[in-house]
């Protein structure tokens, strides 16, 4: 059973996971050495623990108690009880849900891992917006896609910001990271996939006619907003393919892009 502490202090050191939460470039540096990331919101924090993951702390506003009771019982790691101003001292913004943790990171497989155990995965280059990274993993857990390599230079999807838009799906769907880039596209096609390049491009084939429910293994390569997939990722896909438009329109959100993408691989039916 967990220790129900009352701070009233925001320099509290005990509170130091949970400090300047609005700092993106703090938390990205900070969070991936220190092993930890932030699960905010009852759901999510649920989420995380039914996935594993190891509880170091929970911060809670007095009318959330009640409602995390069950988890206070079951962890052992100390959970402090704030009031909503100084929980807004600690963390630099309102926190809405009042409820967040700290939980504790698992080692990532390896990308050889991944493939070796998988069919249907994403691929994503240069994705460095967290709503988008949020996204797109909570539509691969909802249409069910098997696994995400990341490129180098991708987001961390256990950001605090991407955790909270996947509504814990980031625990859902295993990733890795290619350890290079293009080159690390190689040892994905070694490994028996079909690299599909997603691309508004009009030269691409449109989703449909490339069949990729058929292919025995698929990856889809997503790049980030605006920008696109760079031409290096591009030459080494094996297949351009594109999402038909109407009215128009010229391209779609790479979070939107994706889940059609992602429904055509399991069903070979995209709507646009």
């Amino acid at each position: 059973m967990a220790d129900l502490i009352t701070v009233d202090d925001p320099d509290d050191p005990r509170l130091r996971d949970y400090t300047g939460l609005t700092d993106v470039e703090l938390r990205r540096k900070r969070e991936p050495v220190e092993g930890l990331f932030i699960a905010e919101g009852e759901k999510v924090i649920r989420r995380a623990r039914l996935a594993g993951y190891e509880m170091r702390s929970m911060l809670l506003s007095a009318k959330w108690v009640d409602v995390m009771r069950d988890v206070i019982d079951e962890v052992p790691a100390p959970v402090y009880a704030v009031s909503p101003e100084l929980a807004e001292q600690v963390t630099g913004y309102h926190v809405h849900r009042g409820a967040l943790a700290s939980m504790q990171r698992k080692p990532l497989p390896t990308s050889g891992e991944l493939l070796a155990s998988t069919r249907k995965i994403v691929v994503m280059e240069s994705v460095n917006d967290h709503t988008n990274i949020g996204a797109i993993f909570r539509s691969a857990a909802a249409l069910g896609m098997d696994a995400v390599l990341l490129s180098p230079d991708c987001a961390d999807p256990l950001y605090r910001r991407s955790v909270k838009v996947s509504m814990g799906a980031v625990f859902a769907v295993p990733y890795a990271r290619l350890e290079s880039w293009p080159r690390g596209l190689d040892t994905v096609r070694e490994a028996g996939f079909k690299l599909l390049a997603l691309t508004p491009d009009a030269k691409a084939s449109a989703i449909e006619d490339a069949a990729p429910h058929r292919l025995d293994r698929v990856a889809l390569m997503l790049g980030a907003e605006g920008e696109g997939l760079s031409t290096q990722a591009l030459v080494a896909a094996d297949e351009w393919v594109r999402i038909p438009m109407a009215h128009g329109v010229d391209s779609l959100n790479v979070g939107a892009a994706a889940a059609v993408a992602f429904y055509a691989v399991a069903t070979g039916r995209p709507q646009s």
